[in-house]
Formats: C-alpha cells, sequence, structure tokens
C-alpha cells in the first residue's frame, strides 16, 4: 500500500510528512520529509524524488536518496 497526497506519503510500516518540496528541472519534486517507522520511536529525516513513471506517464514514482523505489501510485477515482 502507497498513499500520495501533497503533504505526505504513507506506506505499510511507515509514514513521512513533508517539510520542504523544490521543483526540480527536469520536472521531478525533491521533497524532505521527517519520518516514523513501525516499532520504532520518534521520527528521522529522509529525502525523496517524486516523477514521473518512464512506464506509465500518468502514474507517480517516489524514490529515496539512494535510489530505493518505494512504488508507483496513481491518482485516485
Amino acid at each position: 500500500m502507497l498513499l500520495l497526497t501533497s503533504e505526505a506519503f504513507v506506506t505499510v510500516a511507515s509514514a513521512c510528512t513533508f517539510t520542504d518540496k523544490k521543483p526540480q528541472a527536469d520536472g521531478s519534486l525533491l521533497v524532505k520529509a521527517q519520518c516514523e517507522a513501525e516499532g520504532e520511536e520518534g521520527q528521522s529525516p529522509a529525502q525523496f524524488t517524486i516523477k514521473r513513471s518512464a512506464k506509465s506517464p500518468k502514474k507517480l514514482v517516489i524514490a529515496d536518496e539512494d535510489g530505493t523505489v518505494y512504488g508507483e501510485v496513481a491518482r485516485c477515482r
């Protein structure tokens, strides 16, 4: 499960609230966030890139600083 809003994204095991968003020249969005993980206390800073999917232009891909893809999301209907 992956839910993306304009202020945060949530997975099965974590929730990240955006603290800063910067559009990039390539059309992607660089976001800084504070994240909480299931079973852990407190929050930790993280940085993600949100961009259009190469496979399906109607979907967005969320990846962390290391390039690990969290998943693809599409607009709810």
